[in-house]
C-alpha cells in the first residue's frame, strides 16, 4: 500500500457506533499547517486533539446508547505516525489513525476523509505541459495563462 495522507483540520470522521460523520477540529496549535499555502486553514492534526475536538461533538445517536444523542469526546489516537512530533509534543494523525471514545470503546471513531485538497498554485501553472494540458483540458488555452504568469515561459 502507498503512502498515507496526513489528517488536518477539518477532517471527516464517523464513529461505528454514530448516524452521521462530524469534522475534526485541531484546537492544539495555531503554526503547523499542511496543503494550505497561506497558512490560514488547514492545522495538522494531532495525538494531542482529544477531548471535544470536533466541530458538533456528536455522530448523530449513538446505537450504544439506546440511539439517543452521541457527545462524541475522544480519549486517545492510535496508529498515528510516529517519526514526527509537531510543536504541541503530538505525534501526526494519519488517515488510519483511529481514537477511542468512553462510550463506543477503542478505535471506534475513524478518519473517512483526511481534510486533505489539491489547490492549483502559479508554481503548477509554470510547469504545465502544454500538449498533455491542451489533451486533457482544451478549452483552457495554456499559452495565454502561462504567458500572463511568465512571459518569458515560450
Amino acid at each position: 500500500m502507498g503512502a498515507k495522507h496526513l489528517v488536518c483540520h477539518g477532517a471527516l470522521c464517523m464513529c461505528n457506533f454514530g448516524t452521521a460523520p462530524d469534522k475534526l477540529s485541531v484546537k492544539t496549535h495555531n503554526k503547523e499547517f499542511i496543503n494550505d499555502a497561506d497558512g490560514a486553514e488547514k492545522m495538522i492534526a494531532s495525538t494531542k486533539d482529544i477531548n471535544k475536538t470536533f466541530e458538533k461533538n456528536t455522530f448523530g445517536s449513538c446505537s450504544k446508547q439506546n440511539n439517543n444523542p452521541c457527545q462524541a469526546t475522544v480519549t486517545e489516537w492510535k496508529g498515528f505516525y510516529e517519526k514526527v512530533t509537531l510543536e504541541n509534543e503530538g505525534q501526526v494523525l494519519i488517515e488510519d489513525s483511529k481514537a477511542t471514545c468512553p462510550v463506543g470503546g477503542p478505535d471506534c471513531i475513524k478518519i473517512t476523509f483526511h481534510g486533505q485538497t489539491a489547490q492549483l498554485s502559479k508554481k503548477n501553472v509554470k510547469n504545465i505541459d502544454p500538449d498533455v494540458h491542451s489533451m486533457i483540458n482544451p478549452l483552457v488555452d495554456v499559452a495565454e495563462i502561462t504567458e500572463e504568469e511568465n512571459p518569458d515561459y515560450y
